[in-house]
């Protein structure tokens, strides 16, 4: 932690007013995808569901989807991270069909959501 010359702790805040999330849907039956569009409508019923419609305005983007993963990312106003995330945990169903969604990482920089150190394969 960087001290001033009169001793006192100084804190950085993180200047970047977005998050970035990596999600991945999880269905009961593996052989259902969703498009983007899908997706998209899912997690607006979350916020919805568990925000009201104030919830549901709430702004993010989906800003890659990978229909065969299943695998997004979503940049939303770094003050509703919280928001968000809470309402991706809840979900548990999509048409009737149990699924959860798996937060894979999360950051205030775009560029550190393009490596994840648990896949890194050293030679």
């Amino acid at each position: 932690m960087p001290q001033s010359e009169e001793g006192s702790r100084v804190v950085l805040k993180n200047a970047s007013g977005f998050h970035y999330i990596r999600v991945c849907l999880v269905l009961q039956n593996q052989q259902t995808r969703l498009s983007a569009v899908e997706l998209k409508q899912l997690i607006f019923t979350g916020l919805r569901s568990l925000y009201g419609e104030v919830g549901a305005a709430f702004p993010f983007d989906l800003l890659t989807f990978d229909e065969d993963t299943q695998t997004a990312v979503l940049r939303v106003l770094s003050r509703g991270l919280v928001r968000l995330w809470s309402s991706l945990t809840l979900l548990g169903s999509f048409q009737k069909e149990a699924c959860a969604f798996r937060v894979l990482q999360v950051s205030p920089f775009l560029l550190s959501l393009s490596a994840n150190s648990r896949d890194l394969e050293l030679d």
